[in-house]
């Protein structure tokens, strides 16, 4: 709690009952009281006052962890038989169990800071709210480096795990009434979260075997985290069942960034999984910060939906309205997160290198350049240094022999190769070539199958006579690894098929060094755009 309020029952105001989907909680002065509903959820039986024992000493010891000051221990709920003078106390029944807490102060939690706040400022009132979310992600940083590592643990982090878990939640979400009446999204989620995981084999492994699978908090929201004055308090974690604490850290870590995303704080989103990530050392990619928001999102519907079963009148609607907002979000989520195999081509000047770095930066992608990858396969085949020389002084013979048919095999084979690890690794790609051989697209389209990637064509096009132009100037320049020349480009021209899969970009009428506009761009023509990976929260 604040220890600058005043800790008087009278300062707190009136008693508060809080209903949730599985407790009430009485707050009264400086302390709350939680008692479990005897029911049965589904995924939580709390009808024995047993159960209901072992689930409160579970949730003040692994509270413990982050809020120890806040979790204060059992109490139980006796109903006496009669005294016995000669046995005082030892003949009541214990009929059930409470959590005591200390009281925090709701000024205080960030679902309401992010609610009061200004959009984009970083403090309401004294509080820094991205100070104390560096400090939160400090804090689950830490809780996951002191982590146990089990098999039990790594096991949530198996593919055939992941998948049990989407499976589960969603099966759960089809018998409630908002299930039922968006079959359509949870299809969709269905179709989005099991393809991203049919295609991402080594990236699961990886985490596994860098030890990024962990036992979290599991609950993370805004509404349980309170930035005080001496230091954020983080309470409420998943204490019913263990296999549903452990998991990714960015499981972890995601729900928190979801659940600001929900409130519209997007770029207080970006904030804690960067903030994680420089906490941590975790470079995991953005597909997969997206996944699990998505799945977080999907979490937190079922939960929603469950609440408005039980509920009635206007709150049972604004709770059903609310699940299916977030089923909504784990769609948007799962589209953000998709990984793409992106070919930016067209012939040489026609902009497409200027393009491609734009767009991989908008997607969060790993850029890939075709004139790159000639000169390393160069230098490496010659074995000596300095073969090649600086880039464009090869000479006419140097770029011929660069564009020869065997050259591009080579050079096609290896980005494709390349990319075909990276996509693998949830890791979205721009390869930046002319790509103006259909086989050469065709070979692209099978890694893509290959690896359930999203596969995006790009072709770009301007007048021969601004190709030309850009050719020459790039050549006086001297800093390109391209050695197209306008001999080069008028043998592409003369060749040059149809395209039809592509989406054709003029680079006159988009001006491709405005990343901005190439964002823009991209968010029409490529749909949702990831917003873990750009600064500020940006969307599109």
């Amino acid at each position: 709690m604040d220890m600058s309020e005043p800790t008087g029952t009278g300062a707190w105001g009136p008693p508060v009952v809080v209903e949730t989907h599985g407790a009430l909680i009485f707050l009264w002065g400086d302390k709350a009281h939680k008692i479990r509903k005897p029911l049965d959820l589904g995924f939580l039986d709390n009808r024995t006052p047993t159960a209901r024992a072992e689930q409160s000493r579970r949730e003040v010891e692994l509270n413990s962890r982050l809020a120890p000051d806040v979790y204060l221990g059992v109490l139980e709920v006796r109903r006496s038989r009669g005294r016995n003078p000669d046995n005082p106390g030892n003949d009541d029944d214990v009929v059930d169990h409470v959590v005591e807490m200390r009281r925090l102060p709701e000024r205080l939690s960030l679902a309401r800071l992010v609610r009061e706040r200004q959009p984009g400022s970083r403090r309401v009132g004294d509080t820094d709210i991205v100070a104390g979310l560096g400090e939160v992600a400090r804090q689950i940083a830490q809780l996951h480096d002191q982590s146990p590592r089990t098999r039990e643990i790594d096991d949530a982090g198996l593919q055939d795990t992941l998948h049990g878990l989407w499976a589960e939640s969603l099966e759960h979400l089809r018998r409630l009434e908002v299930g039922r009446d968006a079959r359509e999204i949870v299809d969709d989620i269905a179709v989005l979260s099991y393809d991203y995981l049919r295609g991402r084999g080594p990236l699961l492994r990886s985490r596994i075997d860098a030890g990024r699978i962990v036992d979290g908090h599991g609950d993370l929201l805004a509404a349980d985290v309170y930035l005080m004055e001496d230091g954020p308090r983080i309470i409420d974690c998943l204490e019913f069942d263990d296999r549903l604490r452990y998991g990714d850290a960015i499981l972890d870590i995601g729900f928190l960034a979801m659940d600001l995303d929900r409130l519209g704080a997007t770029d207080l989103a970006v904030v804690v999984v960067d903030s994680y990530r420089a906490a941590s050392g975790d470079d995991a990619p953005t597909s997969l910060a997206h996944h699990y928001l998505a799945y977080r999102a999907l979490v937190r519907a079922k939960v929603t939906a469950i609440r408005a079963e039980q509920g009635e009148g206007p709150a049972a609607i604004a709770d059903a309205r609310l699940a299916l907002q977030l089923a909504d979000r784990a769609v948007d989520s799962l589209l953000r997160g998709r990984v793409r195999l992106v070919l930016v081509g067209g012939v040489s000047g026609s902009g497409k290198s200027t393009l491609a770095a734009a767009l991989a930066d908008s997607l969060g992608a790993e850029l890939l350049r075709s004139d790159v990858v000639r000169l390393e396969l160069r230098e490496g085949s010659a074995g000596t240094a300095g073969s090649a020389g600086p880039a464009g002084s090869a000479g006419s013979s140097g770029a011929a022999e660069g564009y020869s048919a065997a050259a591009m095999d080579a050079v096609y084979g290896e980005l494709l190769a390349r990319a075909a690890r990276l996509l693998e690794h949830g890791r979205s790609v721009v390869l930046d070539a002319t790509w103006l051989k259909p086989r050469r697209r065709a070979e692209a389209e099978t890694v893509a199958a290959d690896t359930h990637a999203e596969l995006v064509e790009i072709a770009c096009t301007a007048p021969r006579d601004e190709l030309a132009r850009r050719i020459t100037e790039r050549a006086r320049g001297g800093a390109d690894p391209s050695e197209a020349t306008v001999e080069v480009l008028d043998a592409q021209l003369s060749d040059l098929g149809p395209w039809p899969d592509a989406i054709e970009v003029d680079t006159v009428a988009l001006d491709v060094r405005d990343a901005a506009a190439v964002h823009e761009w991209a968010g029409r023509e490529l749909g949702p755009l990831p917003w873990a990976c750009l600064p500020g929260g940006r969307r599109d």
